[in-house]
């Protein structure tokens, strides 16, 4: 496995010796040819006892050193040539960070001849170190690493950053030289042959990555982004190409980095540069994976069977069960690991362990270890030692898979843990799509105002009483299609997009896609014909609209980008929404975008529209793109609830559910299911069917769950197949059960179809497997996701704390949620 060196030394600020350190290396790096010359006839030979006793003192002097590739070529292989390379290296990377003795400096200046290497000195003032305190005789390190030789260019110098612009690099160098603060010089290299393989062998690449993952390294090193200040250059540099960097804070006061964080950048940029092969790995991770749930369901199925008929091998195992079955009995509140108390999760502890030794599991831990470790293995040198099984956190759930086994007796619940998710829907975005816009100022009343080709007429609006419904107006689709005629043959573009409408969902005509996208294109064509007549906001939205989701023409997303950014800097809401989803989709957007759409969604927020305000609250509620504020997220979640979105709704009931508050979650849940969704109709029947904090409906639940299975609902189909199959509270019904489990089982829903392959087996025996496989098929699952097509460049204590706060919500750690899944 390929591996990243990251080393990140720093110049403390106050001292002349500082300034001087920083104008000293940056120049050196800036001047020095980048070639250790050494007669061919003698690269190969053995290094000589000088290089050797240099070699000793620099690992002496600069630990760190034992680290770098340049040092394991050397030990794999003394030669004259790698022993030069490592002491070059050393010197480069290290002589900011101490200044040498002047019996180091002989040393040196003697090993440089007698090695001959005759470069000139990376101080620029004789050879070794002599003119290291002589300020005036030192350039900066800023020049250095922009201009050195095999520095590659971009323009006149090597130096870039994230802006693209060009870089004025005497101004940057005498910046950096007086700089106030810590100045933090991180160095990253790889070996030629993974450089090459990966595409990062040239500047551009390597600007490209650091652009994207600068955000990170400011908020490990602590300093927020608007003060954050780095430059870069990349060295071409023999077998080990690499990249130097210089980081900062602008105010001189910011920025703390200790050794958690250094790893942590480290493990970023490796998960970024080596992702081709950490794909693989996690794809030979889901193989490995199967078979694991596979042989783990076979292990606990034997336990159960062996602990029924009472011929459990293990006696330590069937003794300790035995305990920790009947101190649950006298245990009050909730039965899971977590809720126990200390000398009760000792006695799981010591169950797991024991579990831990059959072959079948110590093998499935071992293939989940190996994979691992040949992840860490690119960003670490040292392996953290292997834990026991009872003490590995990613593997908490196999400590309640102890704690149900104990429980044999206690399997009647229709809930399993995986319906605390609701799984993403494919298809759905943001909650309603403002595919159209409402009576307002950017739509003109009168044909006086605007061209009559968009009017907001009274036949066009009596045609909408009659689509929607109202207290004035019955719903009468087949009036509303009558006149959307009579105003689209008059021009009208907005009837127009709304006789496609029709077309497309067959209301009050017979669905026709052809006719459909007939009078899409019209429409279409006819906005394109106002906007150039007399230019409009709410117009420029629309025409942006339809390209961007392909309504009566192709798709085109750049095109449709430029119509709704120029609709969205003259504050149209809806175009102000439409460009802040789409920029906080885009992993790759530059912060100042993502600054741009946080503004738009809040104007847009602000002006009334619900879904801006809906997914302004997810925003506040999951973090990211600003800070978390579960006040700000509550009071946005509530304006778009009183506007009648149901995904506020929805969203209120899980907060109110995760703040023990289940009479307010009902309420909230229940005004989100009249309006027709799924999730909390599901939600809505679980409340009610368990009757925790709320009065039991067992009727009522079984409308609720009907309700979410018949739109699709995998979790209110199992669970309706499981209530029909044990009759509890309701009549057993075997056929329904069938029904129900066949329509999760067909979504991909394993219990499902573990129920309906198993419908003949023992109730006792089948509900203790069914839930023990249950847990022990996700038990040994890796946290982390494998990388897919773009890169997230989301640190891991961010990804972490959203995890978290995502599992106390009642969500997988993968779970994307139902309406705003690209508003990340």
């Amino acid at each position: 496995m390929p591996r990243i060196i990251f080393k990140c030394p720093y110049i403390k600020p106050g001292t002349e010796r500082a300034a001087a350190h920083l104008n000293n290396y940056v120049r050196y790096v800036a001047t020095r040819d980048g070639t250790d010359l050494l007669k061919p006839d003698k690269a190969s030979q053995p290094a000589t006892k000088k290089q050797r006793a240099m070699v000793e003192r620099l690992l002496r002097d600069f630990p760190m050193c034992r680290g770098m590739f340049e040092y394991e070529d050397y030990q794999s292989s003394p030669t004259r040539a790698a022993a030069s390379e490592f002491i070059t290296r050393a010197l480069e990377d290290n002589v900011i960070t101490g200044v040498p003795t002047q019996a180091q400096r002989s040393g040196l200046r003697g090993e440089r001849r007698s090695s001959g290497m005759d470069e000139p000195s990376p101080l620029g003032g004789g050879e070794g170190y002599e003119a290291c305190d002589d300020a005036a005789k030192r350039e900066n390190y800023v020049s250095y690493i922009a201009q050195r030789p095999r520095a590659e260019r971009i323009g006149v110098h090597g130096l870039f950053n994230g802006t693209g612009d060009a870089l004025v690099l005497s101004r940057i160098a005498e910046e950096v030289a007086n700089h106030p603060g810590n100045v933090w010089l991180p160095i990253i290299s790889l070996r030629r042959e993974d450089a090459a393989r990966l595409g990062y062998d040239n500047a551009r690449q390597w600007q490209a990555l650091l652009s994207t993952y600068a955000p990170q390294i400011a908020d490990t090193m602590n300093i927020p982004w608007e003060q954050f200040r780095w430059y870069a250059s990349y060295h071409d540099e023999g077998a080990h190409p690499h990249v130097h960097m210089v980081c900062y804070s602008a105010d001189g006061r910011s920025g703390f980095l200790d050794k958690e964080g250094i790893a942590r950048i480290k493990s970023g940029l490796a998960k970024n540069i080596f992702r081709q092969e950490l794909t693989e790995i996690y794809r030979q991770q889901t193989q490995r994976r199967d078979e694991l749930v596979r042989q783990s369901g076979e292990v606990m199925k034997e336990l159960i069977r062996q602990m029924l008929s009472g011929t459990l091998e293990n006696p330590r195992i069937e003794q300790l069960m035995g305990e920790l079955a009947q101190r649950l009995k006298s245990t009050s509140g909730r039965k899971q690991y977590g809720y126990l108390k200390a000398p009760l999760k000792a006695v799981v502890d010591e169950i797991v362990d024991e579990l831990a030794k059959d072959t079948h599991v110590s093998s499935a831990y071992d293939l989940w270890y190996q994979l691992r470790e040949e992840v860490l293995r690119t960003y670490r040198n040292d392996l953290p030692d292997r834990l026991p099984l009872s003490r590995q956190t990613e593997f908490k759930r196999i400590k309640n898979v102890v704690v149900e086994a104990a429980r044999l007796g206690e399997h009647t619940e229709v809930f399993t843990p995986a319906d605390t998710q609701e799984p993403p829907q494919a298809g759905e975005n943001a909650g309603p799509e403002p595919e159209v816009e409402s009576e307002g100022s950017d739509v003109p009343e009168e044909a006086s105002e605007a061209p009559p080709a968009v009017v907001w007429s009274d036949r066009y609006k009596q045609a909408r009483s009659f689509l929607y419904g109202d207290d004035e107006t019955p719903q009468d689709h087949e009036q509303a299609c009558r006149l959307f005629m009579e105003e689209a043959l008059d021009g009208n573009a907005l009837a127009m997009h709304d006789l496609g409408r029709m077309f497309v969902d067959g209301t009050g005509v017979e669905a026709d896609t052809e006719q459909a996208h007939a009078w899409y294109a019209k429409a279409l064509s006819a906005f394109q014909t106002v906007e150039r007549q007399r230019p409009n906001r709410y117009v420029e939205y629309r025409i942006g609209w339809m390209l961007l989701h392909g309504v009566g023409t192709e798709q085109d997303e750049s095109a449709a980008l430029e119509w709704l950014e120029k609709s969205a800097e003259l504050k149209n809401t809806y175009a102000e929404y439409q460009m802040a989803k789409h920029t906080l989709a885009n992993p790759s957007a530059k912060r100042e975008r993502t600054r741009q759409a946080v503004d738009w969604l809040t104007h847009a927020a602000e002006a009334g529209l619900d879904c801006a305000q809906y997914a302004l609250g997810k925003l506040y509620r999951d973090g990211g793109p600003v800070a978390q504020d579960m006040t700000q997220a509550v009071i946005w979640f509530s304006q778009a609830a009183e506007r009648g979105n149901q995904y506020a709704m929805y969203a209120l009931g899980k907060l109110r559910l995760e703040a023990d508050d289940p009479a307010a979650a009902r309420r909230w849940f229940r005004q989100s299911a009249d309006l027709g969704n799924q999730f909390a109709q599901y939600q809505l029947g679980k409340l009610l069917l368990c009757g925790d904090g709320v009065a039991k409906d067992t009727a009522g639940a079984v409308r609720w769950l009907t309700e979410s299975a018949e739109q699709g609902n995998q979790y209110a189909q199992y669970a309706l197949g499981k209530l029909y199959l044990l009759g509890k509270d309701i009549s057993q019904d075997r056929e329904s059960a069938v029904r129900w489990f066949t329509l999760a089982a067909e979504q991909g829903n394993e219990y499902a179809r573990y129920f309906l392959d198993h419908m003949n087996d023992s109730p006792s025996l089948f509900a203790s497997a069914t839930r023990l496989l249950h847990h022990m098929g996700r038990i040994f699952q890796e946290q982390a996701p494998p990388p897919s097509g773009g890169i997230s460049f989301v640190d891991s204590k961010l990804r972490r704390k959203i995890r978290e706060k995502k599992i106390a919500m009642g969500h997988k750690p993968d779970d994307h949620e139902e309406p705003v899944q690209q508003l990340r």
